[in-house]
C-alpha cells in the first residue's frame, strides 16, 4: 500500500445509501504483505531483501522501526488465520517474500520458506479461506539489487522463473495469482523520487524503464502460468494496480476534462493499457513524453521506453482479472509543466490536489466512478478491490472514523454492481492488522486489528471495525433495520 486516505470526521455522502445484498460468492476478506507483518527477517535461510537494507540507513523510517519482527506472523501465523476466521473472512490476500524462498533471488530454492507458506496455505484451507497470493509487493531480494534490480532487464526472467517456483510449489492449494503489487509504486517512487527501497533517483528516466521492465516481467509470468500449470492446477492469474479517482476542479472546464484523462492513463492507464488493452502505453502518455524529451534533448529518444511488436503482443491480454488498491481522489486541472531535468511527475501537465470536498474526507463516491471508468476502458474485465482503508495515529479500538470510511467506499462497491452492473466480484481490506507501513514504520494504523508493538508476543486485540465488518461479511451486504 502507497497511496492512502487519511483518516478525519466524515458525515454522510450526499448520494443515498443503498441497501442490498452482495452476489453469492462475493469475496470478503482482508490483505497484508510479507515485509509488513512477517518479521523473521534473518532465520530459516531467508536472504535479505531491499527493505531489511533500506530500514538499516537512519532518516528513511520515519520512527525509525524495522521490520525485522513487525507482526511477528512467521511465528504467529496460525492466529492470523484465526483472526480472518473470527470475522467470517472467505478470503485473505498475503504476498510471497521472494527473499525467503529465493534467497539470493535465483537458482537455489529455501525450504524452510517454503514450508512456511505450505502450512499457512494449509492453515487457510481449514477454515475454507481461500489464499489470493501475491508474487512481488516490494521486497526485491538485496542480491538482485546489486545489479540494478528492476532497472536490469534481466529480472524478466529472474521474475518468471521466481514465478515457476511458486506455481510449482503452491499452485495445486492456490487459484488466485497476483504477480505484482502497484508497480506504480516501484517505479515513481522506490526508483524515481527515491521514496522507500531501494531508494534510487532517477524521476523522470528510471520510473519508465522500472514500469517497462515490470510490464513485461508480469506478462512472463502469466505466460509461465497458462502454458505450464493453468491445464491442471485452473487457477486465475492477474494483476493489483493502484489508483485515486481524479475529478475535474472545473467539471465545465474542457480542460480539466482532459487533465483528467490525462491523470487517469498516466497513473493507471501505464500499466493497465499494456495488459487489459492493447498492448501498449496510452496514446497521450507516448506523445507527451516523446515530445517533452524532444524538448530538452532533441534528437534522444523517447525517456519512454518502447515495446517491440512482439512485446506488444505478448503482453496484451495478460490478465484474468484486475486487482484495485484504491483509497481516496484527487482533484486534477490541466497545468503545462516545464521540467528541467524532466520527472515522471511533470509529464502529464497537469496538478493535482487532495479531494475533500467529502467533509474533509476524499469522497468514496470516487470508487464507484472509478469502477465504472474501468469497465468502459477495459470492456467490463473482473475486478477485485484488493485494498482498500483508512489509517490513523492512535490505533484505538473504537475506530468510529474508520467504520464510516469502510460503511460507505463499501455501499459504493455496492452501488457500482447493482446500480451500474460493474464486474467487481471482491472486497479485501487493508488491513487485517496494524502493521509496517513502509516508510512511516509503525506511526500509522490500518488494521481492523490492533497490534501491540512493544510486546515481544505481539498481541493481537479486535477493534470495534472488526466486528462492524464481520457483520457486514456475515449479512453479505446491507440489510434494512
Amino acid at each position: 500500500m502507497m497511496v492512502v486516505g487519511k483518516l478525519k470526521a466524515i458525515s454522510n455522502e450526499s448520494d443515498s445509501f443503498l441497501y442490498g445484498k452482495f452476489p453469492a460468492g462475493f469475496k470478503w476478506g482482508a490483505a497484508t504483505a510479507a515485509y509488513q507483518i512477517e518479521g523473521g527477517y534473518n532465520i530459516d535461510g531467508k536472504g535479505p531483501n531491499i527493505w531489511d537494507v533500506y530500514v538499516q540507513q537512519p532518516g528513511n523510517i520515519q520512527d525509525n522501526s524495522t521490520g525485522n519482527v513487525a507482526c511477528d506472523s512467521y511465528h504467529k501465523y496460525k492466529e492470523d488465520v484465526n483472526l480472518l476466521h473470527n470475522i467470517g473472512a472467505n478470503s485473505y490476500r498475503f504476498s510471497i517474500s521472494w527473499s525467503r524462498i529465493m534467497p539470493s533471488g535465483s537458482n537455489t530454492t529455501n525450504p524452510k520458506g517454503i514450508n512456511y507458506y505450505k502450512n499457512l496455505i494449509g492453515e487457510l484451507k481449514k477454515y475454507n479461506i481461500t489464499p489470493m497470493v501475491t508474487l512481488y509487493h516490494n521486497d526485491l531480494p538485496e542480491q538482485l539489487q546489486r545489479y540494478g534490480g528492476w532497472l536490469n532487464e534481466e529480472i524478466v526472467d529472474l521474475f518468471a522463473e521466481y514465478a515457476r517456483v511458486c506455481f510449482r510449489e503452491f499452485g495445486d492449494d492456490v487459484k488466485y495469482w497476483i504477480t505484482l503489487n502497484e508497480p506504480w509504486g516501484t517505479a515513481s517512487l522506490g526508483y524515481g523520487l527515491a521514496i522507500g527501497a531501494p531508494g534510487v533517483w532517477g524521476p523522470g528516466t528510471n520510473t519508465y524503464i522500472v514500469g517497462h521492465n515490470m510490464i513485461k516481467a508480469h506478462a512472463a509470468a502469466y505466460h509461465v502460468y497458462t502454458t505450464e500449470f493453468k491445464s491442471f492446477q485452473q487457477g486465475e492469474v492477474g494483476i493489483t494496480l493502484n489508483v485515486n479517482w481524479f475529478e475535474p476542479l472545473n467539471i465545465n472546464s474542457q480542460s480539466d476534462l482532459d487533465a483528467q484523462d490525462r491523470g487517469l492513463q498516466f497513473l493507471f492507464g501505464w500499466f493497465a493499457h499494456p495488459i487489459f488493452a492493447n498492448g501498449d502505453y496510452p496514446d497521450i502518455m507516448k506523445a507527451l513524453i516523446r515530445n517533452k524529451t524532444e524538448e530538452l534533448t532533441p534528437g534522444s529518444p523517447s525517456r519512454l521506453p518502447t515495446f517491440s511488436p512482439s512485446e506488444i503482443r505478448t503482453n496484451k491480454g495478460t490478465a484474468d482479472f484486475l486487482g484495485l488498491n484504491f483509497y481516496s481522489s484527487t482533484k486534477i486541472t490541466s497545468r503545462v509543466n516545464h521540467c528541467n531535468p524532466p520527472t515522471y511527475d511533470c509529464d502529464s501537465d497537469t496538478f493535482k490536489e487532495e479531494d475533500t470536498s467529502w467533509n474533509g474526507q476524499s469522497s468514496p463516491s470516487g470508487l464507484r466512478k472509478m469502477l465504472n471508468w474501468i469497465k468502459r476502458e477495459y470492456n467490463d474485465p473482473t475486478v477485485y478491490i484488493t485494498e482498500n482503508g483508512a489509517q490513523d495515529k492512535t490505533g484505538t479500538l473504537v475506530d468510529t472514523e474508520r467504520i464510516n470510511y469502510m460503511k460507505h467506499y463499501i455501499n459504493e462497491a455496492l452501488k457500482a454492481i447493482k446500480l451500474d452492473n460493474c464486474n467487481l466480484k471482491g472486497y479485501l481490506c487493508w488491513s487485517l492488522m496494524d502493521n509496517f507501513e513502509w516508510i512511516s514504520g509503525f506511526s500509522v494504523k490500518f488494521g481492523l486489528h490492533h497490534v501491540n508493538f512493544t510486546d515481544p508476543n505481539r498481541t493481537r486485540t479486535p477493534k470495534a471495525s472488526s466486528k462492524f465488518y464481520a457483520n457486514i461479511i456475515k449479512e453479505n451486504g446491507f440489510l434494512m433495520k
